[in-house]
């Protein structure tokens, strides 16, 4: 039975555990025999885990190019849409309305309200948005030079690092 990298690491615990509360620090055989096995099946793991990141990390960055060139792809119709109604829309103003088969070509007047600067408008024709973030870069540098915040500590993470 193959086991996870959960089960090896809780065996390697145990038989840590089993030390300390033995107070000898001396391995049994048995238990150096069981590190032994789970030093190996550490290594398997680790290598099949390795091989899996390495494996979805490269199926990200195709999606990712993937996107980028959707993403282009789609920009570069959007611009070519733009460009052929900027040019029905010159044709109509130029010629008036005309017909295409089944497709009338006309237009329709619409409003839409600009504004210059937004400072200079009275309260009643203004929304306001306000948005407060932390600032977390000083709040590390007074925890670390002893100030207490309320709501606020550091914590030490563990990232795992591949070279």
């Amino acid at each position: 039975m193959k086991k996870s990298l959960y089960q090896i690491t809780g065996e390697a615990l145990e038989i840590f555990t089993d030390l300390e509360e033995q107070g000898t620090g001396e391995l049994t055989a048995e238990q150096e025999q069981a590190l032994t096995i789970n030093q190996g099946e550490l290594q398997s793991k680790g290598i099949a885990y390795l091989e899996v990141i390495k494996d979805r990390t490269a199926f990200v960055s195709n999606v990712d190019a993937e996107i980028k060139r959707l993403t282009a792809i789609k920009k570069a119709n959007n611009n070519l849409i733009e460009r052929l109604k900027d040019g029905l829309l010159m044709a109509q103003q130029t010629f008036g309305d005309f017909d295409l088969g089944l497709t009338t070509i006309t237009t329709r007047s619409s409003k839409s309200v600009e504004v210059d600067d937004v400072n200079q408008l009275p309260d009643q024709f203004k929304t306001i948005k306000v948005t407060e973030t932390a600032d977390k870069k000083a709040i590390k540098e007074a925890l670390e030079a002893g100030a207490e915040i309320k709501g606020c500590r550091i914590i030490e993470n563990q990232n795992l690092r591949i070279k």
